[in-house]
């Protein structure tokens, strides 16, 4: 028995048929694939680039807007958008113009210049809180934020939801199991017990909420409002606002991650649905696909963080580092990028267009569900949504990940990708970008249907 309602036997008797395709239609990537193989551990740059549903890795030649192009010369609409790397679009014509301007101005100086102030600005404009530090990706900026939040409140512990993403903080490499804190399965060598220094409980779990923090020993709760990589996994109603009510009332700082959830909105969901963190984090987009992110906080932890400085300072003689920082975080390249984007890019006619064709999506995949009575549900924030495999939406990790049929999904996603048509790996997550058109969506709920129909229609699919 599997979560989706279709047999294993089906899938894999329609996977081989997609991973034989496969293989015919690409012989420039499968050659590449032999050839990196010698030089490239795992034959790919990043190890997980080879774990998408394809046989071998499909190289890529080129991208601009919704679509990319591969080395075999197959175009493909691109609902994936480098998993919210590239939100807006790859290539925004304002961020490429922004490339070639610093290209020739510097790349890095170790000093600010004025792109820094006036994206500082922008950001504070945008989210509500008055002051911004920049590094270069979401692991860094919420690593430095857990740094901070640590020093500020003088405790050790983090508490975060079970099947959170952050990047690849070790703090976050947690889960709850059994009502206990364990490490992340597969998790490789780390030489420490996170679960002295890390807490795990249920999303949408008030109770597990509260008894966690009721020690009076967290720092803090790192958390997106929305959870978005387990499957997506929307806040009960008000279980936000009694999040940050507890954790006001145990002297407990919250840090909203807005990288995945910036799809709501110009200023994600925390302007949205008002939610009042001490600290947000933010990577992936702000820059337009450029690697870059930030951190923001109230004035209140600015003054905090000041004092834990001049602390930190006293306490080593007036010499040390604060751990905190890379030689290339904030240069100038990525802050003309940031500038460039926020003004130009990120803009709320982009959202405007956005947001509705990701609503458009998201009822053709009901449609799907409905025609071809599959007990699945969607799920939908903002300019993403997603396709799970359980009747009803998940309340939390654990329910997201038990609704998981992972064979089944890579052998959709390799149908849709041998017609031209990425969408997120590893879950069935969607994004729609600024260059996004309705026949674009029309087009992939059209060849989900033709996946379906032709996996339904294999002798004993249906369990």
């Amino acid at each position: 028995m599997t979560a989706s309602g279709i047999a294993e036997s089906a899938v894999e008797t329609f996977a081989a048929a997609e991973r034989a395709r496969f293989i015919a239609q690409n012989p420039k990537s499968l050659a590449l694939a032999e050839r990196a193989r010698h030089s490239l551990f795992g034959g790919v740059p990043m190890h997980w680039m080879s774990d998408w549903s394809t046989p071998c890795p499909l190289f890529v030649e080129r991208a601009q807007g919704a679509r990319f192009h591969d080395v075999d010369g197959h175009e493909y609409v691109d609902f994936c958008l480098g998993d919210t790397g590239s939100m807006f679009g790859h290539s925004p014509a304002p961020i490429a113009r922004a490339i070639a301007e610093q290209g020739a101005r510097g790349l890095t100086t170790m000093l600010p210049g004025e792109d820094a102030v006036v994206a500082g600005e922008l950001l504070a404009e945008r989210f509500g809180l008055p002051y911004w530090q920049v590094a270069t990706t979401a692991t860094d900026a919420n690593r430095f934020v857990i740094r901070w939040v640590r020093a500020i409140t003088g405790r050790k512990v983090l508490l975060v939801f079970d099947g959170c993403y952050h990047g690849t903080v070790d703090d976050v490499m947690v889960r709850h199991r059994e009502g206990r804190t364990v490490h992340r399965s597969g998790l490789i060598g780390q030489a420490r017990n996170l679960a002295k220094t890390s807490r795990a409980v249920p999303f949408n779990d008030l109770e597990a909420l509260e008894k966690a923090l009721a020690q009076n020993d967290v720092a803090a709760v790192l958390c997106e409002p929305a959870m978005t990589n387990i499957g997506m996994v929307l806040p009960d109603a008000g279980y936000l606002e009694k999040l940050r009510e507890l954790t006001r009332r145990h002297g407990t700082l919250l840090i909203i991650d807005e990288t995945h959830t910036i799809s709501t909105g110009p200023g994600g969901c925390t302007r949205a649905w008002n939610l009042q963190p001490d600290f947000i984090t933010l990577g992936k987009p702000i820059a337009g696909g450029v690697p870059c992110s930030v951190y923001g906080c109230t004035a209140e932890m600015a003054q905090a963080m000041k004092l834990a400085r001049k602390h930190a300072s006293e306490q080593s003689g007036g010499h040390g580092h604060s751990g905190m920082g890379t030689t290339l975080s904030a240069n100038a390249l990525a802050m003309h990028c940031m500038r460039a984007n926020l003004e130009q890019v990120m803009t709320p006619a982009a959202y405007d267009h956005m947001l509705p064709l990701a609503a458009r999506l998201a009822e053709g995949f009901r449609g799907l569900i409905h025609k071809h009575h599959l007990a699945w549900s969607v799920t939908e924030l903002g300019a993403r949504c997603e396709f799970q495999f359980c009747a009803t939406s998940p309340r939390t990790g654990a329910e997201a990940e038990a609704a998981f049929h992972d064979s089944l999904q890579m052998a959709l996603h390799l149908y849709l990708i041998n017609r031209g048509i990425l969408i997120t790996p590893f879950h069935n997550m969607t994004l729609c970008c600024p260059d996004t058109t309705e026949a674009d969506v029309d087009r992939l709920i059209t060849t989900l249907d033709q996946a379906l129909a032709e996996l339904l229609a294999i002798p004993g699919a249906r369990l």
